[in-house]
């Protein structure tokens, strides 16, 4: 009889397989058997069972634990959709809903209707601690948190991206259901390690953006099962969030740094013409750093072409720009974006608006976030920082003053100031420098968003 079992990460499997092993398996010479990734368990499950091949195992090694309800989970219509299409999908699949829009109860629905020991990954500190919150409150569980210094494994761990992979074969037959949150950032190369190392036979996805620009997003579907249920933002428009708007500002640089620019841009582009390398995809891109790290030239060329950046997206008009914006907007809850940190912290000085970027001590990030909540701070200016991961409170203006233009940023940045249907409208700004690489690069990368958003 067959016999197939856990070790690290994979499932080997002893005895001979009597008909054509299925394509994930992989014959080891080393140990005289056929091994797979944990992640495939459910398929070679099915394999021997649907082909009557009898079997026994010991893969899953599950917590031992109960949930108990705690406070009744109320869902919204499209909550409710996107439970029900995971369940039907055999719990397993993606689920893309806008910022803002209740994802993580989605996963508590999950949980509530798996009642099995669940592991939940999150890309930061912040979402794992709001996670813990959010099971505490919804369930009387053990919980535990894995990450930032803490290593429980409890009934129900919430783990960051980095902690689990580093631990994905120690944990890898310990639960039957997996969450993760931002799954976008699950097919990164280190990352989907731990989808493959788990033996967990259902998994949830859970996203805004699962598109990355890398193409990797098409690794979901054998991670963690294809998009069962999407709504984007112009569908909730009205009933479930506010109706927004957004709003594009063209600003010029001054005259020397129009010259500074069409300097470095020269330089830049002469390296090209020079050698015949084509930047034709971001693959080409990422050559061109590494062939930097061997060629003066080609090293020189890049920091000219990160320095036109800089200027296109710091330009000087775009302070005269926002100056109006919050001038119009007086009195109103806004977050200001940027792309770099050293643009935040001239933008908080010169305005005496509160930042927040990745330099920010932790107690004075809460701090501000706090009293931003409470209307104390009505505008505060961050670089990426609060993209993802952190519960934003409700803004209704955003300025987007540079960017990397990616879709994912643009729709991250629209999400933290949709509201409530009820509330007051929202609008976001885009300040984009004219006659620069912003302003192409923007407008393809906002166009795709928007499509996305509008159809």
């Amino acid at each position: 009889m067959i016999e197939i079992f856990y070790s690290g990460g994979t499932i080997i499997v002893r005895g001979g397989i009597p008909l054509t092993p299925p394509n994930f398996l992989i014959y080891d010479q080393r140990i005289e058997a056929y091994r797979c990734y944990a992640s495939q368990y459910y398929a070679l499950k099915k394999f021997l069972e649907t082909n009557k091949i009898p079997f026994t195992e010991n893969v899953l090694n599950p917590l031992e634990g109960n949930i108990i309800e705690r406070k009744k989970l109320e869902l919204k219509e499209y909550q409710y959709e996107a439970l029900d299409a995971w369940l039907l999908n055999e719990k397993r699949g993606v689920v893309v809903l806008p910022t803002g829009t209740g994802k993580t109860y989605v996963g508590i629905a999950a949980i509530a209707a798996n009642k099995g020991p669940t592991l939940i990954v999150v890309p930061t500190l912040e979402l794992m601690d709001q996670w813990y919150a959010k099971i505490k409150e919804y369930f009387n569980v053990a919980v535990g948190r894995f990450g930032g210094g803490l290593k429980e494994v409890e009934y129900i761990t919430v783990i960051t991206y980095d902690s689990a992979y580093i631990n994905a074969e120690f944990l890898g037959n310990k639960f039957l259901l997996l969450i993760f949150d931002e799954v976008h950032h699950l097919p990164s190369e280190g990352f989907r390690q731990i989808a493959l190392l788990s033996a967990a036979p259902f998994r949830l996805g859970l996203t805004a953006t699962p598109e990355r620009e890398d193409q990797m997003h098409n690794l979901l579907p054998t991670l963690v099962g294809d998009v069962i249920y999407r709504r984007s933002v112009v569908e909730m428009k009205g009933k479930y969030v506010a109706p927004f708007e957004v709003v594009r500002y063209y600003v010029d640089l001054t005259k020397d740094e129009a010259k500074r620019y069409e300097a470095l841009r020269r330089k830049f582009k002469s390296f090209f013409e020079e050698t015949g390398i084509k930047l034709d995809s971001l693959e080409d891109f990422y050559q061109m750093i590494i062939h930097s790290g061997r060629d003066k030239k080609a090293r020189e060329a890049l920091l000219a072409w990160n320095e036109a950046r800089k200027l296109a997206l710091n330009a000087s008009n775009k302070l005269l720009a926002l100056e109006r914006v919050l001038q119009e907007h007086k009195g109103e809850r806004i977050i200001i974006f940027t792309e770099f940190n050293s643009f935040a912290r001239m933008i908080s000085i010169k305005y005496l608006i509160p930042e927040i970027t990745y330099k920010t001590p932790e107690k004075e990030r809460i701090l501000t976030m706090d009293r931003f909540r409470k209307g104390i701070y009505k505008v505060i200016v961050t670089s990426k920082v609060l993209e993802e991961g952190i519960d934003v409170p409700s803004a209704n203006v955003g300025i987007i003053l540079s960017g990397s233009g990616s879709k994912r940023e643009f729709i991250q940045r629209l999400g933290r100031i949709l509201r409530p249907a009820k509330d007051k409208n929202a609008v976001l700004y885009e300040i984009v420098t004219r006659n620069t690489s912003e302003v192409n690069v923007s407008y393809r990368r906002r166009r795709q968003a928007l499509s996305d958003l509008f159809d």
